[in-house]
């Protein structure tokens, strides 16, 4: 049977700089084994107990992967039209098969602009300051679907986009 943890995090960057945390807001609850989190952190949450705090680094590739320059790619200007560009930017778009895309602006001129597909913490080693808050069976339901909270609805997950095939 799976297991659902809720956890309370602080992550910093290979600087020691924070880049996120939900410290003193709910709890990041996810079903283990469906890769909802990255893999290095959620291996180590699954050593732990309810009330266990620990500080865990995760290298790159067990994070958002090592930084490949071949996820950099330059377009035509005109193909972002209407778009006020600044370097640094995040777009969003979907792939040819519908899948939700985020890049970030690398630069441009009159031209050109060059995006870049790597997440933006690609290349880092992670460190976390992690706290289990709760830890529970997942429901046959969240098993099935992955999304914690997950009620059958006539044999589907209602949403559409839970990636259950409905």
């Amino acid at each position: 049977m799976a297991t659902v943890y809720g956890i309370e995090y602080t992550v910093k960057n290979s600087k020691g700089e924070v880049v996120d945390s939900n410290v003193g807001q709910a709890p990041l609850e996810f079903v283990a084994g469906k890769g909802q989190i990255i893999p290095g952190l959620e291996k180590e949450v699954e050593k732990m107990e309810v009330g266990e705090e620990k500080t865990v680094t995760v290298p790159a590739a067990e994070a958002y992967g090592e930084y490949r320059e071949d996820m950099i790619q330059t377009l035509p200007r005109d193909q972002f039209e209407g778009i006020e560009l600044e370097k640094g930017m995040t777009l969003y778009g979907q792939t040819p098969d519908g899948q939700m895309v985020a890049v970030t602006v690398k630069d441009f001129n009159d031209k050109e602009v060059t995006i870049d597909y790597n997440h933006p913490l690609a290349g880092e080693d992670l460190t976390f300051d992690v706290k289990v808050v709760t830890k529970r069976e997942a429901t046959p339901e969240e098993t099935l679907t992955g999304q914690v909270g997950a009620q059958a609805q006539g044999g589907h997950c209602g949403s559409g986009n839970c990636g259950c095939g409905h």
